[in-house]
């Protein structure tokens, strides 16, 4: 049976940062947290309809800013999900955090992180960014490194003890000491699983219009190889591009997207994905807050747009996924999700392997050293 996980998107947030494309808002007035709920568990049951009756393996609540919202508010998001949907015995329940909306002080920040784990959150991913007052002022983040530290601390008091830490590096006025600087300091604080990403320019975003000078291709290629080293010598696995983990701890919910699994998507903005008889639909939520709201209080739903992936873009589709595992993918998962066979991918292994791209061994078809480096020109050749 296909695995099936929950994405919930809570579009506000406290202030946009300048190179975030992600569907967000910033908080004007309050936000209706309560309409919010009651649309959200509307949405969800719109898409039952979609789905087999699977188990959640996984739920991830992203943003936005999803700590924006109270611990009771969450409390009552799981419980309507509960009765609707069987969890699996092992469910990751992940909570995305911005550690400038939790209370200042330590005591307020453990009883709203305690809220939030008697709520059945069982994993948070904190958007730290940086530990460097500097970089994080420049990235236009409303937290400095004290509050992140302060955070993650309390979180730890409250109970949590599978954390993940969102760093960025290639910022702007870094060089190869601080940015090892911050990794370090990041390690330091014992999580269990570390997102280590260079910043890039996206469109639509303030730094796409007003680019920040960025470190020179020799200081990030300099800052990129020996942070893979420190995080390898301080017990970090990379099972992904930009993700690094403790044994055991590798993310549920993101292995299951690069798995090429199915998703349930609810929230303004939010995007799943579906599969019947190798049919594969994507889904599509209305993005503006406000629509969103209303068209779920009409239509006890929410507006969204199906899109039937054609078969002959089932393979870039999986590849794409697929190929930011450093283990790859087998046979198997392949024509099991998919539902075509292996020889669909014979063209682009013909022009891969011969250029150090990909190797295939034992069965599996993974990206080399030089293949995960140059990942997006590589599918260029699908």
């Amino acid at each position: 049976m296909m695995p099936l996980s929950l994405y919930i998107h809570f579009p506000w947030c406290a202030k946009k940062c300048p190179y975030c494309d992600f569907n967000s808002h910033e908080i004007k007035g309050d936000i209706p947290e309560g309409q919010y709920i009651d649309a959200l568990l509307r949405d969800l049951d719109q898409d039952l309809i979609t789905i087999k009756n699977q188990p959640l393996v996984s739920i991830f609540m992203g943003g936005g800013t999803p700590s924006l919202f109270s611990p009771e508010a969450i409390h009552r998001l799981l419980g309507g999900i509960r009765s609707r949907l069987d969890f699996a015995d092992d469910i990751e329940i992940t909570m995305e955090v911005n550690p400038a909306t939790v209370q200042k002080g330590l005591v307020g920040d453990r009883e709203r992180f305690a809220g939030y784990y008697a709520a059945g959150i069982t994993r948070l991913s904190i958007g730290v960014q940086s530990l460097n007052d500097t970089h994080l002022n420049l990235l236009g983040r409303v937290h400095s490194g004290s509050d992140a530290i302060n955070a993650i601390t309390a979180a730890k008091q409250a109970g949590f003890t599978n954390f993940n830490i969102d760093l960025m590096h290639g910022l702007s006025e870094q060089n190869l000491q601080n940015a090892l600087a911050d990794l370090k300091a990041a390690i330091a604080l014992e999580p269990t699983h570390i997102s280590w990403y260079q910043l890039t320019i996206e469109p639509n975003t303030v730094f796409y219009n007003r680019p920040p000078t960025l470190p020179d291709d020799d200081t990030l290629w300099e800052i990129y190889q020996t942070g893979l080293n420190q995080l390898a010598s301080q017990g970090f696995h990379r099972y992904e591009i930009s993700a690094f983990s403790r044994p055991g701890k590798q993310s549920v919910h993101n292995q299951n997207y690069w798995q090429f699994g199915d998703y349930i998507g609810i929230g303004a903005g939010a995007h799943g994905k579906y599969t019947h008889n190798s049919v594969v639909t994507r889904r599509a939520k209305t993005r503006q807050p406000e629509h969103y709201l209303a068209s779920s209080r009409q239509a006890g739903g929410a507006n969204f747009k199906d899109t039937i992936v054609d078969q002959g873009e089932l393979p870039i589709e999986f590849l794409m996924n697929a190929l930011r595992l450093t283990d790859g993918f087998n046979q198997a998962l392949y024509e099991m999700r998919t539902g075509l066979p292996l020889s669909t991918l014979q063209a682009f292994l013909n022009r891969t392997q011969p250029l150090g791209l990909i190797e295939e061994r034992n069965g599996w078809i993974k990206p080399t050293n030089k293949g995960a480096q140059f990942l997006n020109s590589m599918l260029e050749m699908v």
